[in-house]
């Protein structure tokens, strides 16, 4: 009785909580649609590698082959000098205190 109760506590089960991560998880066995989603994705990367070892043009093909296109705007560069050029005006201490000044007489 006495052995069957350490064989039985052998291994190390998992703390209550963290049941899927750790050193002594439970780990989930692999399922049809796991192995079949493996596989499409060793599919699509020896696709990609085909193309890569393959490609459609030469290097001496694709040297220069974005002359023609013009370069496109910088967007992002426009709308941050826009808001610069409304938001970085210097102020001095006087123009943020000028609503204070209510009356120019000394009493």
């Amino acid at each position: 009785m006495r052995l069957t109760a350490i064989l039985m506590h052998w291994k190390k089960k998992p703390s209550p909580g963290h049941v899927w991560r750790g050193k002594h998880r439970k780990v989930k066995d692999p399922s049809f649609f796991d192995l079949l989603t493996l596989r499409h994705d060793f599919q699509r990367e020896e696709r990609n590698m085909l193309f890569l070892r393959h490609p459609y043009l030469t290097n001496e093909q694709s040297h220069g082959h974005m002359k023609e296109l013009k370069v496109p705007p910088n967007f992002r560069a426009m709308n941050q000098a826009d808001r610069n050029k409304r938001f970085d005006k210097h102020f001095t201490w006087q123009d943020q205190l000028v609503h204070l000044r209510t009356t120019d007489r000394w009493e």
